[in-house]
């Protein structure tokens, strides 16, 4: 993964062959517990979505953090996912694709639309893939925190209401995160 300091980056990886990597609930609260361990601390998680095959996370990396750290906690994550999936499911081999990818998001913090995008798209994921119809229904992802249905504590709300443009009124951030994004917009978040 390219990184580096004073950026926004979305970050995202999938199962190989696009298989899945969630089969159960406790898999993708063990996956959360793994972030939190390895990668909160050396990045401020604005946004993450969970899916059955593939997971999105948008990150801010400060000037004091070090940005070796976040990739090797990234790895670390993923390695220890799949052993413990690979046991699990009886399995052996990756998991994942060979390579998480990283985008950054703009080259000049809150000019750039893409941030915005990234968040909203990042929060629609389950509805545009079928998975639910409203996304406070999806449980594996940070919208329900931000609408105020959970107080989880994996995302910086602080950061993210610096860096990106959403409304801090909760009504008026959740009729804004129901808007039809672009699709060629989106295509420029990969």
């Amino acid at each position: 993964m390219n990184l580096y300091q004073n950026q926004l980056f979305h970050i995202y990886n999938r199962g190989n062959n696009k298989q899945q990597i969630f089969f159960k609930r406790e898999n993708y609260l063990y996956f959360l517990e793994k972030v939190k361990e390895y990668l909160k601390p050396h990045a401020e998680i604005m946004a993450w979505c969970l899916m059955p095959n593939h997971f999105h996370f948008m990150i801010y990396i400060s000037v004091e953090k070090d940005v070796k750290e976040i990739s090797k906690g990234i790895q670390i994550v993923l390695r220890s996912y799949t052993r413990g999936i690979n046991k699990q499911e009886d399995r052996t081999g990756s998991l994942f694709t060979q390579n998480t990818c990283s985008k950054a998001l703009s080259e000049e913090l809150r000019t750039d639309f893409y941030s915005t995008t990234c968040f909203h798209y990042i929060h629609q994921n389950p509805v545009k893939a079928g998975l639910v119809k409203r996304m406070e229904d999806w449980e594996f992802s940070s919208f329900r925190d931000y609408i105020g249905l959970r107080n989880g504590t994996l995302i910086n709300r602080e950061t993210t209401h610096k860096y990106v443009e959403i409304p801090k009124d909760k009504d008026q951030f959740y009729k804004e995160s129901y808007l039809v994004l672009d699709d060629d917009d989106i295509n420029k978040l990969f």
